[in-house]
């Protein structure tokens, strides 16, 4: 089974070549054909690598299953019986995380890391489309840069001697919200216990979110930050200033932002609810 897909790979010779499109237009990778492109011999190994980026996922607030849903399949054995095993239907961002976790000593892999990244960038949106966007829609794609930033900055601030995370992100809170928790932000918004406060901002609350999530990984770089305290410390710095200059043009306190009346996952949802009705036959589930 491996010789097959790894002689398809190789004359493809690109990650677009393994991509598959499913029934309703959506990319996926196979996590068995990318174990093969990014040279990995062992799944037990490239499973690891799998696990790690599931974790890494898990911390920018996406959900695993959605990224990684497992599928079963049959793998023929040597002695004419089969045998079901697993794989995962990997969306871009899991592949994303994947590279980003694999054994960075392989060409390949660096190869991938590049791809990844410059697929997902030309999915961004020039401001022109932006524009004219419904509020919705502003949120979602808000939504999705938040999610990439939040990765990003969690990667540094581990390099900057990050082990607490949860009190690190409240350290940017408190600064961008006048001293509320995450906690204090949900409970004012009436959420649900863990319910995620990002999912229930407004596209103008979000990108206030992101400038500081993208100014403090910058900070964090740019003096070289080494210990947990001083990251927690300059988290906090950044939000002051990001609330600071929304005060100085005159804008809306994050905390006076509208809560939408519904979740970006119940929006989701919906929107799912549609594509059932649009496309009910031959659904991959």
């Amino acid at each position: 089974m491996n010789k097959i897909i790894n002689k398809n790979i190789k004359k493809n010779t690109t990650f677009e070549g393994i991509k598959h499109i499913d029934e309703n237009g959506y990319e996926y990778w196979c996590a068995r054909e990318l174990m093969i492109a990014l040279e990995y011999s062992k799944w037990e190994n490239f499973h690891k690598v799998i696990k790690s980026a599931m974790v890494a996922c898990e911390n920018s607030n996406y959900n695993i299953v959605e990224c990684f849903p497992e599928v079963r399949k049959t793998s023929k054995m040597p002695n004419g019986g089969v045998k079901k095993i697993l794989d995962y239907k990997l969306n871009r961002y899991a592949c994303y995380l994947i590279v980003q976790n694999a054994d960075s000593r392989k060409e390949v892999v660096a190869l991938g890391q590049t791809y990844f990244a410059i697929q997902t960038r030309k999915q961004e949106i020039l401001k022109e489309q932006y524009d004219k966007l419904s509020e919705d829609e502003k949120r979602f794609y808000q939504r999705n840069l938040t999610r990439k930033g939040n990765y990003s900055l969690n990667q540094t601030a581990k390099n900057a001697g990050v082990k607490n995370f949860d009190k690190f992100h409240n350290f940017g809170y408190k600064g961008l919200y006048n001293g509320e928790t995450a906690d204090d932000i949900a409970k004012r918004k009436g959420l649900r216990y863990r319910e995620d406060i990002l999912d229930n901002m407004g596209s103008v609350e979000l990108a206030a979110n992101l400038f500081r999530i993208t100014q403090t990984e910058q900070k964090l770089e740019r003096e070289d930050i080494k210990t947990e305290s001083d990251a927690n410390k300059t988290h906090y710095e950044v939000g002051k200033e990001v609330r600071n200059t929304i005060k100085r043009l005159g804008g809306a306190m994050p905390e006076n932002c509208p809560t939408p009346r519904k979740s970006l996952k119940e929006l989701e949802k919906e929107r799912r609810k549609l594509q059932i009705k649009e496309y009910p036959i031959g659904r991959i589930q």
